[in-house]
C-alpha cells in the first residue's frame, strides 16, 4: 500500500455514529474521511464519484439499505468495485451472508473498541477479507448444521500439499493467520502466501468459501 492516506467514506443513517466513526478515521495519522453518507444510495453516488479505499457500510437504512448499496459497489460484475467494510449492530446470520455475497470486504460489529476498528479498516484497505471472530464461529456453526459433508477422495483436493490441507482445516476451524501462524509455528506472511495458494488452486473468492468448502468435501467433519 502507498504512503497516501486510507480514504474513508462513512455510512451510517444515524449522525452520531457517523460523526464518532469520522471522528475516530480522522485521528489516524494513515487515515482521511472523505465523506459521510446518511443512506445506502447516497454512499452509491458519494463512493461512485469519490472513489474511497474503504466504504464503512450499515445495514439497516432508509431509502435502500447497506447490503443492496454493497452490491451495487462490490457485486459481481462491477469493473472497479469499491471495497466495504460493514460494519452493524445486528449480528444476524441473514445480514451476514447477505452482505459477504454482495461482495463485502469484512464484516464487524458495532461493539468493537476504537482500535479494532480502524485496524479493520486497515485490513479491508490493504485487500485482505475481515469477519469479527465471534460473526466467523457463528458461520461455521450454521455450516456445520447445514452442510452435508461429502465423501473425502483419495487424494487432496484441488493438489493441495499436506501443509497447505493443514492450513485449509484452521482456516475451517476459524482461525485468523495470526493464529494459524503461532499454531503452526510461521511467519505471518508464509501462512498469508499460504492462504493465497489455497484459495487460487481450489478457485475461491475468500475465508468465507473456503470454510463452505472443507465442510462440503469432508475435510472437516462437523
Amino acid at each position: 500500500m502507498s504512503d497516501e492516506p486510507i480514504r474513508v467514506l462513512v455510512c451510517d443513517d444515524q449522525a452520531l455514529v457517523r460523526t464518532g466513526f469520522a471522528t475516530i478515521f480522522s485521528a489516524q495519522p494513515d487515515m482521511t474521511v472523505v465523506g459521510e453518507a446518511e443512506d445506502g444510495a447516497a454512499a452509491v453516488e458519494m463512493a461512485t464519484r469519490l472513489r474511497p479505499d474503504v466504504l464503512v457500510m450499515d445495514v439497516r437504512m432508509p431509502i435502500m439499505d447497506g447490503i443492496e448499496a454493497t452490491r451495487r459497489l462490490a457485486g459481481a460484475g462491477v469493473a472497479d468495485p469499491v471495497k466495504v467494510l460493514v460494519v452493524t449492530t445486528f449480528n444476524i446470520d441473514e445480514y451476514v451472508y447477505r452482505a459477504l455475497q454482495a461482495g463485502a470486504s469484512g464484516f464487524l460489529l458495532k461493539d468493537v473498541s476504537p482500535l479494532q476498528l480502524v485496524s479493520g479498516v486497515r485490513t479491508v484497505a490493504r485487500g485482505d477479507q475481515l469477519l469479527a471472530p465471534e460473526v466467523t464461529r457463528q458461520l461455521i456453526g450454521r455450516y456445520a448444521e447445514r452442510v452435508r459433508p461429502g465423501e473425502p477422495s483419495g487424494g487432496a483436493p484441488g493438489g493441495l500439499t499436506p501443509r497447505e490441507l493443514e492450513v485449509l482445516r484452521l482456516i475451517a476451524s476459524g482461525l485468523s493467520n495470526t493464529e494459524i501462524a503461532a499454531s503452526l509455528v510461521l511467519s505471518g506472511e508464509t501462512v498469508k502466501t499460504y492462504v493465497s495458494r489455497i484459495l487460487a488452486k481450489l478457485d475461491l473468492r475468500d475465508r468465507v468459501q473456503a470454510v463452505v468448502y472443507a465442510y462440503r468435501t469432508g475435510l472437516v467433519i462437523p
